[in-house]
């Protein structure tokens, strides 16, 4: 059997298979402690709420209209409209239906989103996503139907107190070369919590606009929503950006719904490719958001439920991490929002691979940080030095899992004698 340059390419075993393979496994091993994947919380309030939503709409008969109809294929008109509404009357944006179409999840959105702006043009011309602050959400990788559609850049590095780090985009450095079809970026970033300030973003969009291509802000974990930010950041969005968002980390994974604001001309390009590929988005998220919206619920959540609940996971893992490793070698990229921490071992004689396999070994999944920095010229030593992990896991489990990575840790830097 011989599959085709699209088959090869896809049937290749990636860092992001790799990632929920684990957290399948994870979730199907007794006693396996799951840091690596991107699963959100079970946060009891939510639960409750999402348990009475669905009973209310069962009840009415919408929930069973949603299994029963397609949408169109931009879409639930219904949600499209309510959101539109939403944002503008909270932001003062002026955004239609026509700015907003919606995915089978934000992986969906940006296998999408990557390949209209990057690959090989009808002119022959090869195009690229610049990612202006490696490192970068695993998942975009390998998301280019061709290879090398990615050029990142090295990020300044800032050590601050209490053990703490963090990365900033090197302007002086960034460069937007003629083969570039779009700037991405994630804010917050996944993997390591790091949050774009707003002269940041400003000077990417003003970067965008100069070369006449799009800015994507992936916000699947910030702003409006689920608003996993702990920083002071203003929600942006113009119409040569390309806002990406998803129901994923209010409490909804499995619904699969990504939602992508862009201008008309970008929502129509979605909507021809869903219909292509899919037919339509899923129906059971938007009908739940929709509901959500009308009872003043989708950003009040966020805000009063979902980000203080992070917050306080993410101050109380800092804190028994620095317990369990009172290292010099040990940082921690300041966390600003997000469900992960980025862990930075200074010259570990081991390599992040190897660190998560002898976790792997002794039942803690978290994920290698080689797989963050595609996209780079060259090699960077610091990529093998540092790991991703999450703390959504109960305290209990959260502590277990440190004390074993410490103890890896511990035992590698050992053999520098």
């Amino acid at each position: 059997m011989q599959f085709s340059k699209f088959g090869d390419k896809f049937n290749r075993y990636t860092g992001i298979t790799q990632l929920m393979d684990d957290l399948n496994e994870g979730l199907r091993t007794p006693g396996a402690i799951m840091l690596g994947g991107g699963n959100p919380a079970a946060i009891p309030s939510m639960l409750d709420y999402f348990t009475e939503l669905s009973a209310d709409m069962l009840a009415k008969g919408e929930l069973l209209a949603a299994m029963t109809n397609y949408d169109g294929p931009q879409g639930k008109d219904a949600f499209l409209n309510a959101l539109a509404k939403l944002l503008n009357d909270t932001y003062g944006w002026s955004l239609t239906k026509n700015n907003i179409s919606l995915t089978n999840g934000s992986q969906s959105s940006f296998f999408a989103l990557f390949n209209l702006f990057a690959g090989t043009t009808a002119e022959g011309q090869k195009r690229k996503i610049l990612l202006p602050l490696a490192p970068e959400y695993i998942g975009y990788s390998d998301a280019g139907l061709e290879d090398e559609l990615f050029r990142t850049f090295k990020p300044e590095i800032t050590k601050l107190d209490g053990g703490l780090f963090k990365y900033h985009i090197d302007f002086e450095r960034l460069k937007v070369d003629a083969d570039i079809g779009a700037i991405c970026v994630s804010r917050p970033t996944n993997p390591t919590g790091n949050v774009l300030t707003d002269e940041e973003v400003d000077k990417l969009d003003k970067l965008a606009r100069a070369h006449g291509i799009p800015l994507i802000l992936d916000c699947a974990y910030g702003s409006p929503f689920p608003n996993i930010l702990f920083e002071d950041v203003t929600p942006f969005w113009n119409d040569n950006t390309v806002l990406c968002m998803s129901l994923s980390k209010l409490g909804l994974p499995g619904l699969r719904c990504g939602i992508v604001i862009a201008n008309e001309a970008i929502t129509q390009a979605l909507t021809n490719i869903n219909g292509i590929i899919s037919l339509a988005p899923g129906s059971m998220g938007p009908a739940m958001a929709t509901e959500m919206i009308a009872r003043g619920d989708m950003l009040r959540l966020g805000n009063e439920v979902v980000r203080p609940f992070y917050l306080q996971r993410a101050q109380q893992t800092v804190a028994m991490l620095q317990q369990a490793l009172p290292d010099s070698r040990f940082r921690i990229h300041k966390p600003e929002g997000a469900i992960f921490l980025w862990l930075w071992f200074e010259g570990l004689p081991i390599s992040a691979m190897e660190l998560y396999r002898r976790l792997k070994a002794r039942g803690v999944l978290v994920v290698p940080g080689e797989y963050f920095f595609f996209g780079l010229a060259e090699e960077w030593p610091h990529a093998g030095e540092c790991i991703r992990m999450n703390y959504v896991q109960q305290p209990e489990l959260m502590r277990r899992g440190i004390e074993i990575i410490a103890e890896e840790v511990n035992k590698a830097w050992a053999q520098l004698g």
